[in-house]
């Protein structure tokens, strides 16, 4: 059998050899032995003369990669690849829990509220009496502008301006009960320390 037969059949095996690397987990060995073939496939094809061997280099050069390329773009929708691979979620409610917080900040989306602070482009809300942090769309929003709540990503609530007026609880009553850090400390009910650190 001349060399050149011999080297197609080498480099032939090398293919087949990828391909079942692909399909078959066997530790790299089957992936080290297609190497090994298309080592020995370019090294015999030199055997029957350089230019032989160069058209076999650039065939190897060119086969070998299309075939790699082609075998990882059919993995995935083998066995072995849906069974290494983990399917992305269809919607990205998916990945999140399904907590009681979670559905709850879900059930502010359409709502309007007022912003408590300026958002750059995160910052404080207020939507019917309780305080949240809210990130604006996009825009840089003043303190005292009605937001809508636009969506909730990844419990994190996007809001816009709006010129919608709230139909809540007035701000000024509920905020002045919500906001703890502007009340005197000793009508939080909070008792001073009587000993120091001894």
């Amino acid at each position: 059998m001349d060399p050149l037969a011999w080297s197609i059949c080498l480099l032939i095996t090398a293919i087949a050899l990828i391909a079942i690397e692909l399909f078959v987990p066997s530790g790299g060995l089957l992936g080290f032995l297609s190497a090994v073939a298309v080592l020995a496939s370019v090294i015999v094809a030199f055997t029957a003369g350089p230019r032989t061997g160069l058209l076999m280099l650039v065939v190897t050069i060119v086969v070998v990669p299309a075939v790699l390329a082609s075998a990882v773009r059919w993995w995935p929708h083998t066995p072995i690849g849906r069974l290494m691979l983990v399917a992305r979620p269809e919607h990205p409610d998916d990945v999140l829990p399904d907590t009681e917080e979670y559905r709850g900040l879900k059930s502010l989306i359409g709502k309007v509220g007022k912003s408590k602070s300026k958002m750059l482009p995160s910052g404080a809300i207020v939507i019917e009496g309780r305080t949240y942090d809210a990130v604006s769309e996009g825009m840089a929003i003043d303190a005292g502008v009605f937001v809508k709540v636009v969506a909730v990503k990844t419990n994190r609530i996007v809001v816009r301006a709006t010129d919608q007026a709230m139909t809540s609880v007035p701000l000024s009553s509920s905020n002045e009960a919500a906001d703890v850090l502007s009340q005197p400390i000793d009508s939080l009910g909070i008792e001073g320390f009587d000993e120091p650190l001894t």
